[in-house]
């Protein structure tokens, strides 16, 4: 499913292929792997395709901070599962004269039946998305007895209205994360991996509608708080991340951040649902356990990961997921 991108308005470069290209032949999945290299940025993606769901995993190194799009006339009506995993951008769509904010680890759903506009991005970070669109008619048959919210989404979309689920983006939960591994690494075979995707695209569904839900419901507290403070939140959380070997006290990450410790840790609960350091121990062993599949070994884990000894990995791990390391690799 393609769309013109261009570093000037009218110099386009088509991305993604017609969507004729990822037609689906005999009920089955069609995959492609495409990687492009232009003045403006440089990209891979990855695109699959099931009946009535298409997805999309982009990773884009952009050279200039805007762009430029139109639409290629050849996609479908469908409506999109967005998630920023990471780099930041925002895009201006002339058609509807709305702005959409994409942030890292935020994720919202999206109709926009076409796009021609301009995007804003970070040069300075890969910027990493994942996309599930559903066919119009299949999301609207599974939203039709779902949540208030997304009732109201599947009537904006039946009649062709713009709209997005929330007026602000909501974290992505580690759940929603799972799934978009599960689904990029399924190896199942032909007949199983459509079933294996397809269960997982709606409970992706699922998860955002709930967690969307929840916020309406609970008034989600970040939502207080100001667009300056949860953008220090933000970079507080990615702070964590990226020094995770020796990770800083709540007092020092609210000093390089730029906010109080008291607007830090109550903001870190709105935003991820879990206490800062919390957040970082779920990071850590989720990440530890996607290194032990991958081949490395208990030892190098727990070291590269920062815990004091393999003892100490070792509990926690078996703590969380009810297995121990060794079992893991078994």
């Amino acid at each position: 499913m393609g769309i013109n991108v261009g570093k000037n308005y009218g110099a386009w470069k088509k991305v993604g292929g017609s969507f004729d290209d990822l037609r689906v032949r005999n009920g089955l999945v069609t995959q492609k792997k495409d990687k492009y290299s232009f003045s403006f940025s440089d990209a891979e993606l990855v695109q699959i395709n099931i009946p009535g769901i298409y997805i999309v995993y982009g990773d884009i190194l952009f050279k200039q901070q805007q762009m430029y799009f139109s639409p290629t006339n050849d996609v479908p009506d469908m409506i999109k599962l967005r998630f920023t995993l990471s780099g930041s951008g925002t895009i201006f769509n002339r058609v509807n004269k709305q702005q959409y904010i994409f942030n890292s680890n935020q994720q919202n759903i999206i109709y926009m039946p076409e796009l021609d506009g301009t995007g804003q991005y970070d040069t300075g970070h890969s910027y990493r998305f994942f996309e599930v669109h559903f066919a119009k008619e299949k999301f609207l048959q599974l939203a039709e007895h779902s949540t208030k919210a997304l009732q109201v989404l599947a009537d904006h979309a039946d009649t062709g209205r713009y709209m997005q689920l929330g007026e602000q983006n909501l974290p992505i939960s580690w759940a929603m994360q799972h799934c978009i591994r599960d689904i990029l690494d399924c190896d199942y075979p032909e007949g199983l991996k459509q079933m294996f995707i397809e269960s997982k695209c709606i409970e992706l569904l699922v998860l955002q509608a709930e967690a969307f839900e929840r916020a309406i419901n609970q008034k989600e507290p970040a939502a207080l708080y100001s667009d300056y403070d949860r953008e220090c939140i933000y970079h507080a959380r990615d702070y964590l991340i990226e020094n995770i070997h020796q990770p800083p006290s709540v007092a020092e990450l609210a000093k390089v951040c730029g906010i109080n410790e008291f607007k830090l840790k109550q903001g870190f609960k709105g935003l991820f649902d879990n206490s800062i350091f919390g957040y970082l121990s779920d990071y850590r062993l989720n990440h530890a356990k996607e290194l032990l599949l991958q081949g490395l070994s208990i030892k190098s884990v727990a070291f590269m990961l920062g815990y004091s000894s393999v003892q100490h990995f070792s509990n926690a791990f078996r703590k969380k997921f009810a297995v121990t390391p060794g079992k893991l690799k078994g």
